[in-house]
């Protein structure tokens, strides 16, 4: 039984949402456990910095970006418009998931890219981790990514950002999904 995925045209609103049904923050139902660790997740552009650090204003906890354990190989490699392999990847995503883990009871916001369903797995052992995912489409990622200075991923990443991309199905995956909806304007 797959259950939709929560949708909200302004993140906050899809967390509040979240928080009104009681699913923020320690409170729950019997059938779910509280989630205590939020991955900002989506493809380089999407705006998992700005949103993450939005929510964990909103949630009162840390915030943490993913880019920040990168090696500098990694960073390297993709400053030269180069995508990282898996067995670039998985060294990294096990650094974030003992991250994580140290914050499973006290919360945190963790921005992300976690593009395959294998490295959402790594993150989040626990079922107190969720996803706030970020759709966006092409043009409006390429767009960002032409506009940003100082950071190592360009726009001619976001091909194979996309390729990699597997969009998180909540129920499949055994994690709570929030999803939002990019759009210009």
């Amino acid at each position: 039984a797959h259950r939709h995925l929560s949708q909200a045209n302004h993140p906050l609103q899809a967390i509040e949402e979240e928080e009104k049904r009681g699913m923020l923050q320690g409170h729950h139902d019997a059938a779910r456990v509280p989630v205590r660790v939020w991955i900002v997740m989506g493809c380089a552009g999407c705006g998992k910095s700005s949103v993450g650090r939005y929510v964990a204003d909103f949630l009162q906890c840390p915030f943490l970006d993913a880019d920040d354990y990168h090696t500098k190989a990694n960073v390297d490699k993709m400053a030269q418009g180069i995508p990282l392999a898996d067995e670039d990847r998985w060294p990294w995503l096990h650094r974030l998931a003992g991250v994580v883990d140290q914050h499973l009871s006290s919360g945190l916001v963790l921005a992300c890219s976690a593009l395959k369903a294998s490295y959402r797995a790594a993150l989040a052992a626990s079922p107190s981790v969720g996803f706030i995912y970020l759709k966006a489409s092409k043009d409006l990622l390429s767009e960002r990514l032409s506009m940003r200075q100082d950071h190592f991923m360009g726009a001619s990443m976001v091909d194979s950002q996309l390729s990699a991309l597997e969009e998180p199905v909540e129920g499949v995956e055994g994690r709570r999904v929030v999803m939002v909806e990019l759009r210009r304007g």
